[in-house]
This record gives C-alpha cells, structure tokens and sequence, in this order.
C-alpha cells in the first residue's frame, strides 16, 4: 500500500512523464498542444484522461448542469457516433446520465482499460499505449466536429 502523499506523487509523475512523451506530437491541424488538459473549446465539453490503481479511462465528458442542454450535447454527439468510431477506430461506451464519486452527474462516452495501476511503474508503458492513439484521435475526430458544437454554445 501507497501512503496517500506516495500515491499523489506517482500519478503527477506518472502525468508528467505522457506529457513529455506526447509534447512532440502537434495536433490534427500542426500546431502544439497541451494533451493532458485537452481544450476543446467548448463549455462544459471535455475530454478527460484518467488514470487510478485499478483503471484506465479516456472520456468525452458533458458535464452541463442542466440535463436538457447535456441530452442536447449527447444527441449532437449521437449524430457523428459512425465519425468518431471511424475516427477512434473502436466502439466505446455511451452513458447519458453517469455520476462520478464527487456526486455530480454528468454524461460520458469512453473506452476503459482494467486491470492496470498508475501507482505500477511497470503498468505506464501499457497506460501510455492505451491513452495516446485515443486521444490523438479524438483531436482528429474534434478538428471535423467542434463546428457544429459551436453553434449549441
């Protein structure tokens, strides 16, 4: 077992190492982006990395208070599903309405990698495989369809 403050620094380096490793990589258009704190632009839009000492998860977060403008956001996204599968080269998990551990709902579409530890360095090169290609493609995927979201802000 981890001391709480052992565990805290394992993830930041953990963070600090994919950053580093994916800092060379441009985004689909060429230019230079921070990968761990994507920015898509659009409010209450996110794509989140995630790693504990059980599990792996890459997300599309919609994290909206209002469950109507949420389902909204869920069904624009439902429109370019065939897009981003294509984009992701794999199906992943679409959940209208999920609540994380901080009590808040939110909706999420993601693709989960078990049986992995970020607290196991022997486990980052595994971690690194699964959330590099995804979240490249998910910038590829968001170059095609961040317009159409633009026009719900």
């Amino acid at each position: 077992m981890f001391k709480r403050d052992e565990a805290s620094s394992l993830r930041e380096e953990f963070w600090t190492v994919f950053g580093k490793y994916m800092s060379p990589v441009p985004s689909a258009e060429g230019s230079k982006i921070n990968w761990i704190n994507y920015r898509t632009t659009i409010k209450d839009v996110h794509f989140r990395m995630d790693a504990s000492d059980k599990v792996a998860i890459i997300s599309i977060t919609l994290e909206h208070k209002d469950l109507g403008i949420r389902e909204l956001y869920f069904e624009q996204f439902e429109e370019f599903k065939s897009l981003l599968h294509t984009a992701l080269e794999e199906e992943w998990k679409w959940q209208l309405r999920a609540n994380l551990t901080e009590g808040k709902e939110t909706s999420r579409i993601y693709k989960e990698l078990t049986g992995v530890s970020v607290l196991n360095r022997d486990h980052w090169p595994e971690l690194i495989s699964f959330f590099k290609p995804r979240i490249i493609a998910l910038d590829r995927f968001w170059e095609n369809a961040r317009h159409s979201f633009e026009a719900l802000k």
